[in-house]
């Protein structure tokens, strides 16, 4: 699968762009009849295939129907991401189970991107036709998906981007968006004077550096200036959050607001509570999880800012059989932004 030519190939051939000869194989306008027929006799003398094309070539040239392939790799995350993406990747799969679609997950054991780059490895080694990945923001990471794409394997990213990677597009949601409505929600409900603690789980992440960045720039705006808030690390572990947040409790005791870009909330909170200062301090999170549920009820988590977990499981495939069976680009990424706040109140 990996020798036949690819549409950078045909781009090269023709002396334009990737996106001009995606403009012409979809016939979509803004091209001039002297470039689209550059564009469609490279097609042809390459003998360029699109991905749906070259799917239903590899099942005509075998004497028995071959299923496609879609890949999985996801982060060492557990919890609710696990549990939520887990179930959109179970009803992707019950979706497509008649149409001969075989999935296979593969799940990292660490955050070092050279084990990602051997899990994407085995995907295409196993025969995977599209991939859909959640990973670490890394150079080498972006350059094996780059890689891929230009084997004729598509992939899509969800949940944290890569967004050099040449990828096909990304599913989850608008990031710094979701950072700006945290900023709001400090804004309005914590004294001015005070000090922010933004503690993010870890920053080689796209949606943890881009939620950070998001919540900085609108604080800034805001009128906070760069020192009131401080920023540090914590790699979504409880005892690192715990210890961290009890030390700088210690050392600036003038912290009025939390902003946990973490997952490990309950590090946080329970670090508050041995300071005798649950209540005293704003402790803003994001997503949701019977734990974070039952902090809210008891008063010591404020306000928590949802995505769906479950769509990042379910669209990526979806997106990737549709591009590879009926050649059919999605319009555009961040494919299911909502965001919600979610208090006390509304928490059911």
């Amino acid at each position: 699968m990996g020798k036949r030519p690819t549409i950078q190939a045909v781009a090269e051939y023709a002396g334009v762009s990737r996106g001009t000869v995606d403009r012409v194989l979809n016939k979509r306008s803004y091209v001039r009849a002297s470039v689209r027929e550059r564009v469609l006799n490279a097609v042809q003398v390459l003998g360029y295939l699109s991905p749906r094309e070259a799917h239903q070539k590899n099942i005509q040239d075998t004497n028995t129907p071959r299923c496609m392939k879609l890949g999985v790799l996801l982060p060492n995350w557990g919890g609710t991401f696990y549990k939520e993406v887990s179930q959109g990747i179970q009803a992707a799969q019950a979706a497509l189970a008649t149409k001969c679609v075989e999935i296979r997950v593969l799940r990292c054991e660490t955050d070092i991107p050279l084990e990602a780059i051997e899990l994407l490895d085995e995907l295409k080694t196993w025969g995977a036709e599209g991939i859909a990945l959640c990973a670490l923001n890394d150079l080498s990471i972006e350059a094996r998906v780059e890689l891929l794409q230009k084997s004729g394997i598509p992939c899509v990213t969800f949940n944290s981007d890569l967004p050099n990677s040449n990828r096909v597009c990304f599913i989850g949601q608008d990031y710094a968006k979701s950072g700006r409505i945290a900023a709001e929600l400090t804004y309005k409900c914590t004294p001015h004077t005070g000090k922010i603690l933004a503690l993010v789980g870890n920053v080689e992440y796209y949606g943890h550096s881009t939620r950070l960045q998001g919540f900085c720039e609108r604080m800034h705006i805001l009128g906070f200036p760069t020192e009131q808030i401080i920023v540090d690390e914590t790699y979504n572990d409880y005892r690192v959050t715990y210890n961290k947040v009890s030390t700088i409790l210690r050392e600036i005791p003038d912290i009025v607001t939390i902003y946990m870009v973490n997952r490990s909330v309950n590090g946080c909170t329970d670090a508050i509570e041995a300071a005798g200062l649950t209540g005293k301090i704003r402790v803003i999170a994001h997503d949701i999880s019977q734990h974070t549920q039952l902090l809210m009820q008891n008063g010591q988590l404020d306000f928590t800012i949802t995505q769906d977990m479950y769509q990042q499981g379910y669209q990526p495939l979806m997106v990737l059989f549709d591009l590879i069976n009926y050649n059919q680009y999605p319009q555009h990424s961040l494919l299911n932004s909502d965001i919600s706040i979610i208090c006390s109140q509304n928490i059911n």
